[in-house]
């Protein structure tokens, strides 16, 4: 089963002692897997265990981990008296300094810096980690199926390149054959001959490109994480094409080599987008 790098999922649900826990999760192209987390404050020390959970399903590309908790537990209020009481003392003297009347207001007293706070008991990791693994494992699950589906796209298209690269090739072999036997018609000598078949051979580099067609057709059905294979097998197939291109004496050859150039970049273009 082949994946694409690129996807996204995303699970809500509700946790006793968090509240409601969003987790989303996307991924883009990377030569290696990379996960970047966003979590909450106090989330740190699953860190691990987050990663531990998206390296089981997932080999290669960038993927960002989200986690929104809201609708959290009610927290205990806490009045800070003695803060309070020195406000009040500060206020009286300044009023009876300055010969104030205004009498304090409780709403003033209680939005005074410190003196109001909301404090939410400290719920440990391991309490609530049961409730978000299923969370986070869910999903990872859609973040990879999105990524099949995009990956059975992708496969399906590179069978179609990989068979319309087979058929260019067998046309730039006829394309040759002819050329090469009009070409040798107008050479005079023997020498003259062979010395431009030798300078012109492409015999070599048509092989490796058939070799390398049928890997990259064979990866595709064998399926998994071939990224990185598929891409190499790519770049080989545009090494050889360029050696074809350098070597090539007939017009409407050249024509075909770049045709088949072009193809060869839109297969290695699309392969780096698998896993």
């Amino acid at each position: 089963m082949i994946q694409s790098m690129t996807g996204y999922g995303s699970f809500e649900t509700i946790i006793p002692l968090l509240g409601k826990a969003s987790v989303e999760l996307r991924s883009t192209n990377h030569k290696f897997l990379e996960t970047v987390l966003h979590l909450p404050e106090g989330s740190l020390s699953m860190e691990e265990r987050i990663k531990k959970a998206i390296e089981s399903k997932v080999k290669r590309g960038r993927v960002t981990f989200s986690l929104n908790v809201s609708a959290r537990r009610e927290g205990n209020v806490f009045i800070n008296k003695a803060l309070l009481k020195k406000y009040i003392t500060k206020i009286n003297s300044i009023k009876n300094e300055f010969m104030i009347s205004d009498g304090l207001d409780m709403n003033t007293l209680i939005h005074l810096p410190g003196v109001l706070a909301l404090e939410e008991e400290k719920v440990s990791p391991e309490s609530v980690w049961p409730g978000l693994k299923t969370a986070v494992n869910a999903a990872i699950d859609n973040l990879v199926k999105t990524r099949i589906k995009e990956g059975k796209a992708l496969q399906g298209y590179l069978r179609k390149q990989a068979e319309e690269l087979r058929l260019e090739l067998s046309t730039i072999i006829l394309k040759l054959k002819r050329a090469l036997k009009d070409k040798l018609k107008n050479l005079t000598t023997d020498e003259e001959k062979a010395s431009f078949v030798k300078d012109t051979d492409t015999t070599e580099e048509i092989d490796r490109l058939c070799f390398h067609i049928r890997n990259f057709k064979n990866k595709l059905v064998k399926g998994g994480a071939i990224g990185k294979e598929l891409d190499f097998i790519a770049q080989e197939m545009q090494r050889e094409a360029n050696t074809m291109a350098a070597k090539t004496f007939d017009v409407s050859v050249s024509a075909q080599v770049l045709k088949m150039k072009s193809l060869i970049e839109k297969i290695r273009e699309q392969a780096q987008n698998i896993e």
